[in-house]
């Protein structure tokens, strides 16, 4: 008898700690959960505002609940909704038991954790507490009022900052620390297990500076005290200026162009952060070690392909594009992805939080208008992040009268003290 009393003892202690919620998160309960979602793949025009979406639920106990406060909207986020990538994440999703559609986008995201899994401790995640955190491309996004992730996917928000402009260095920071990091090297291995970045005096050149990835790249590149060379368009030059005390800054227009870029090198590193894609490694008029692109062809070949040829496919592009530069520079191509990993999550919190990585949100529209600022992003030629308000929500039928929120209005409810939680 008291064998079985132990073990139905065990059994209720291990539901309780299932998921705890919030007096807060009650509340919520009664109220509309809002979300933009796609019922199929095609334009912006097939994007889809829900008031009464259903809350996601936690099914593995690792994972947290998170009310979003914020999030960026991504090119990413554009590509997928053409269906850009859909072959390989829909395999995913079924291996994680997920579904295709509806489909929320949003890659990364601040808020407040509501509910946690049974075998996420306290000083992994705790109720009530703020959090900044990234979702993985083949799972549910964050462009929804809750958001579920591993815990893995979470680490404290810097206090620093605000909630807008937290969630603008995310998911484009997470990119260029893993292009830098992982597929550049430049830390070396030890930068890549502990997030501890390296890289100081190398000579870095920067494609695209002015972009999200790209601002973020350089600013991380001059916290590591590299050499870096930026390039943009002219009109933004001022703004690669404020990043910090970049040595050259070169106008891609310009007439002595290349003249210039090839006095600035030879380079350890070249970070393609405008698209240009693997072949133009050829082109570049300068010597370099390692060029690493965020504008590989991995899932497009896969859409394009099916999964085995699509595969087959990248590895012959990769073993191409390597022949071909390494016959011509000596030197190496790499492709690079977003990555989700903990300690890329702690290296950028460190970066912001000694305030070494500064804000490069340039719009922020209230969620209502997540329409619109898709439509800004796909528009390209972006300075900076697009994020999205949660918090200063507007009525539906008055969005299009005020479509961002100015500045002041953000910085004053970030002011405002967070509601006590109480178990």
């Amino acid at each position: 008898m008291n064998s079985i009393t132990k073990i139905l003892r065990r059994v209720n202690v291990n539901i309780n700690r299932c998921a705890y919620v919030t007096a807060a998160d009650a509340q919520e309960k009664t109220k509309q959960v809002r979300e933009w979602h796609i019922l199929k793949y095609g334009s912006l025009d097939d994007l889809v505002y829900k008031e009464n979406s259903e809350k996601p639920r936690i099914s593995e106990p690792t994972e947290v609940m998170i009310k979003v406060h914020a999030a960026s909207v991504n090119p990413i986020d554009v590509a997928m909704i053409k269906g850009y990538g859909s072959t390989f994440l829909n395999l995913a999703r079924a291996c994680g038991n997920g579904w295709e559609f509806p489909l929320v986008l949003g890659r990364d995201f601040v808020g407040e954790v509501v509910q946690k899994g049974m075998n996420v401790p306290e000083r992994d995640a705790r109720l009530g507490q703020l959090v900044w955190g990234v979702v993985p491309v083949h799972k549910q996004g964050s462009h929804r009022d809750y958001v579920v992730v591993n815990k893995n996917f979470i680490a404290d928000k810097p206090t620093n900052v605000l909630d807008t402009d937290a969630t603008g260095f995310l998911y484009a920071g997470m990119t260029a620390w893993s292009g830098i990091f992982v597929s550049g090297m430049l830390g070396g291995p030890l930068a890549i297990a502990t997030g501890t970045g390296g890289g100081k005096y190398k000579n870095v050149l920067v494609l695209g500076a002015s972009g999200g990835v790209g601002s973020i790249a350089t600013q991380i590149l001059l916290a590591e005290q590299a050499n870096v060379t930026a390039t943009c368009s002219p009109d933004a030059i001022p703004f690669v200026d404020s990043l910090g005390a970049v040595p050259n800054v070169l106008d891609y227009t310009a007439n002595d162009y290349y003249q210039k870029l090839s006095s600035c090198g030879p380079f350890d590193l070249v970070l393609d952060c405008a698209g240009r894609g693997p072949d133009y490694a050829q082109e570049l008029p300068c010597t370099f070690h390692t060029y690493v692109t965020f504008s590989s062809p991995t899932l497009r070949n896969m859409d394009d392909m099916g999964l085995i040829a699509g595969n087959v496919k990248n590895l012959a592009d990769l073993f191409i594009s390597n022949i071909k530069t390494l016959g011509a520079k000596k030197a190496v191509v790499k492709w690079a992805y977003f990555i989700p990993a903990p300690q890329g999550l702690k290296y950028l919190g460190n970066l912001v939080r000694s305030g070494q990585l500064t804000s490069v949100t340039s719009t922020v529209f209230h969620f209502e208008n997540a329409n619109l600022a898709y439509k800004r992003v796909e528009e390209k030629h972006l300075r900076g992040k697009i994020v999205l308000d949660f918090m200063n929500s507007v009525p539906l039928e008055q969005t299009m009268k005020s479509e961002t929120i100015p500045q002041k209005e953000r910085e004053t409810k970030n002011e405002e003290k967070p509601k006590e939680i109480q178990n």
